[in-house]
């Protein structure tokens, strides 16, 4: 696939995790993909294949609400594109807010997202969680 191919396969699951289309964004990832989110908070970890993808998104959505002031930027090259953000957001448990700046490093082959890490500010995100 071409790097603007890879890049549309990306805005298309990121459209389908604003949408929260799980079903979406089961369509276009690898059955093994991979989620690595770094860190000591409730939502790090590997999540691998479509089971561990649809827990990370059930989870998430029960703990964070979370918005995008402003479109991601997307660099790609080959089989790789990062995706270069900010969000704002609030941990439902704790009512706190937070604010991350953030990349996303995906890798996406034969038009499936396979592989993603994140890149976060895993410690504004601890901080929103304590109780």
């Amino acid at each position: 696939m071409s790097t603007q191919e890879n890049v549309q396969i990306v805005k298309d699951f990121f459209a389908a995790m604003g949408r929260d289309d799980k079903q979406g964004l089961l369509a276009i990832s690898a059955e093994d993909i991979e989620w690595i989110i770094p860190g000591e908070w409730a939502l790090a970890g590997t999540h691998r294949r479509h089971a561990g993808l649809a827990d990370l998104l059930q989870k998430a959505s029960e703990m964070v609400e979370t918005s995008y002031p402003e479109p991601p930027e997307f660099v790609a090259q080959g089989d790789r594109v990062l995706v270069v953000g900010f969000a704002t957001g609030r941990v439902k448990a704790t009512n706190r807010t937070f604010e991350d700046n953030w990349v996303f490093a995906i890798t996406v082959r034969n038009g499936k997202v396979t592989n993603i890490r994140e890149y976060i500010d895993t410690l504004a995100l601890a901080r929103a969680s304590e109780l």
